[in-house]
Formats: structure tokens, C-alpha cells, sequence
């Protein structure tokens, strides 16, 4: 008989390197999605890690698999720290995301590590994790898979807007979900903070100081990127080619670099925003603490912002692998077609039980 609550641990690590994010969070269905985040944290990594993983993508496949094994184990340490930290004793399945090593969707590759079967065994738990590999199989980019999360349980907005490294939105068009990048946010604007020994412009006060430079901010809007339809999506090697030498060329103050991206993220942003009416966009990531970015797509936006509790804005891939995992125990559909452009809906990940 299928259950209509289910209490499981969300474990994300992304590209950014900052961590390990971990919710342990309660789902329940009653015609409807519902969650409650009861207890999130990010466990850093310490600086072995980060240098062990930003090289993953140079590594040869025997050591990618000694990696895994060993980041398989790392894993299962930080899982169980989590689990006696907040004495939690409840618990249906653990759902992880892994860390991506090689995501190379066009060629037939996608590759997770953590996610190796043992996970369970270490944990004595069920885990079910590596979401992923399918969608690639079945000839999907096996990404986007937060919008599934967005479309049953965040239903009330009509935007999910993410404001990290990029800016990436998804929305309901009345047929299909659909989810794509929009323009890039906290990997130019903290390129250039940087220079001034600062990790992040905090609250944008920085950039508020600035002057815009209209020839720079007509080049950046004038991008072929933003003629192209979705599906469509950003990396860093697009930034190094397309971004960074046009800012560079104007030689300007980091002030008026930061005002001025800060604008043309805005008027991206808004543009999409703005193709549907009486919107209401719920806003999460990082750069919802840049106060003054909100406020410039809110100057150029019809619609309205909305900005959750700090556990969603930080924590909200993380709940949503965890809802992934519950989708896959019920063997519902978590992987949606008309984002990742895969032949098939389909309920994606492996289940492992100790």
C-alpha cells in the first residue's frame, strides 16, 4: 500500500564546491504535495576536497573510480554526522544527488560520484540516489531536475526563479514545464569582486555606488544567447568567450562593472518575467542577498518577487532530491521530458536497499 508520508534526508553538493547540503524534511500527499523542512546545514569541505574535486573532470576512469569509492565513504561519514547531530530517527530513505564528475550529455555521459551501492550498506538504510544516468539514456541532458520539484510543490508560483551562478527559471506554459538559463549573476559580479579581496558584493552596495555604461550594457543585452529560444543553458566557457572580454574591453572601474551587469541581469531577467501577467515568481539561491539586484528587477518587472524563509533560499535543491527520492520509492515521475528533452517521462534513480 503506498504511504502518503514519507520522512527523508535530501543530501546536494554542487558546483560551487562551498559544501555538502543536507535537509531532513517530511513529505505528504493528500491529492497534493506538501513539505516541512524540519533541519538543514551545509558541512564545508575542507580544502583537500575542493582541490580533490575541482580536478575531477582531468581525471583518468580507474582514478574517478578510486574517487568515488572514496567520496562514497566521505559521504556516508557527513550522512551519519548529520543524523546524530539533530537525533533523527525517522527516516524512509536517504536521497542524494552525488557530485558531479563528468556531465557530458551529448555524448552519452553523466557521471555522479557517491552513489555507489555500498552508500547503503555504510548508512544500514535505503538510499536512493544517482537520478541522473537515465534521463541521459534516454537521450536527455539529465538536467534540469529541479523543475519536476518546482511544479509539485512549489504550484503557487508561476516563475521559480534561481539566482546563483547563473540565472535559471522554469514555468508552467499551460502544456509543459519548461526550465532554462537565463543569463549568468554571481559567477561575473564575484569574478570581478574578487579583485578588491571580497568574496560577494554584500547586499549589492557596491554596485550601487557605481555608474552604468550604456555602450557596455547595449553590448551585453545584444548577446546572441538572448534571441535563442529554450531550451537552452549556460556554462563557464561561454562567460570566459562572451562575457569577460567585452567588460574587459571597456576598462572600467569595478564599480561600474558591477552597476552595469547588475542592470543587464535585471533586464534579462525580466523580460521573462514579464511574459506572463499578474505573475507571482518565488526567488531562491544566493543572490536573493543582493539586495539591490532584487531591487533593480523589481524596478523593471510588472510582477511580483517573492522571497521564501532562509532554509528554502539555501536549501531548496537539497528538498527537492529528497522529494526526487520519494517520486522514485512510489515510482512516480521525476524526470521531465519537456525539460531535459529526453523521449520520455520517467521515474529516474537507483534504489539500494542494505
Amino acid at each position: 500500500m503506498m504511504k502518503d508520508e514519507y520522512k527523508v534526508i535530501g543530501v546536494m553538493s554542487g558546483t560551487s564546491l562551498d559544501g555538502i547540503d543536507f535537509v531532513y524534511a517530511t513529505f505528504q500527499f493528500d491529492g497534493t504535495w506538501h513539505f516541512k523542512i524540519i533541519y538543514s546545514e551545509t558541512i564545508a569541505y575542507n580544502s583537500e576536497w575542493v582541490e580533490s574535486l575541482k580536478g575531477l573532470v582531468s581525471y583518468s576512469l580507474e582514478d574517478l573510480k578510486e574517487m568515488d569509492n572514496n567520496y562514497t565513504n566521505y559521504l556516508s561519514m557527513q550522512i551519519e554526522a548529520f543524523i546524530n547531530k539533530f537525533e533523527i530517527k525517522d527516516i524512509d530513505a536517504i536521497c542524494s544527488h552525488g557530485h558531479t564528475a563528468l556531465h557530458q550529455p551529448e555524448k552519452g555521459i553523466t557521471y555522479q560520484i557517491g552513489n555507489m551501492p555500498h552508500l547503503a550498506v555504510l548508512l544500514g538504510r535505503t538510499v536512493v540516489c544517482d537520478f541522473r544516468v537515465q534521463d541521459v539514456a534516454l537521450g536527455g541532458q539529465g538536467a534540469p531536475l529541479v523543475p519536476i520539484g518546482d511544479k509539485l510543490l512549489f504550484s503557487e508560483y508561476d516563475f521559480c526563479l534561481n539566482l546563483g551562478g547563473f540565472a535559471n527559471i522554469s514555468t508552467d506554459t499551460g502544456v509543459d514545464r519548461i526550465a532554462y538559463d537565463v543569463c549568468p549573476v554571481n559567477i561575473v559580479l564575484n569574478r570581478y569582486v574578487e579583485q578588491l579581496g571580497l568574496n560577494y558584493d554584500d547586499e549589492g552596495k557596491i554596485a550601487s555606488t557605481g555608474t552604468i555604461n550604456n555602450e557596455l550594457l547595449e553590448k551585453l543585452n545584444s548577446l546572441e544567447f538572448y534571441k535563442a529560444n529554450f531550451p537552452k543553458s549556460l556554462g563557464l566557457e561561454w562567460v570566459d568567450k562572451n562575457i569577460f572580454p567585452l567588460i574587459n574591453s571597456f576598462q572600467l572601474e569595478i564599480k561600474d562593472v558591477l552597476k552595469t551587469f547588475v542592470e543587464h541581469i535585471a533586464i534579462q531577467l525580466a523580460s521573462e518575467i514579464n511574459k506572463k501577467n499578474h505573475a507571482l515568481v518565488l526567488a531562491t539561491g544566493g543572490g536573493v542577498y543582493n539586495t539591490y539586484l532584487v531591487n533593480r528587477i523589481e524596478a523593471y518587472s510588472k510582477n511580483e518577487i517573492m522571497i521564501p524563509s532562509k532554509a528554502i533560499v539555501e536549501f531548496k535543491e537539497a528538498l527537492i532530491f529528497g522529494f526526487l527520492g520519494v517520486l522514485k520509492l512510489r515510482n512516480e515521475v521525476n524526470c521531465l521530458k519537456s525539460v531535459t528533452g529526453a523521449s520520455k517521462n520517467h521515474s529516474s534513480g537507483k534504489i539500494y536497499i542494505p
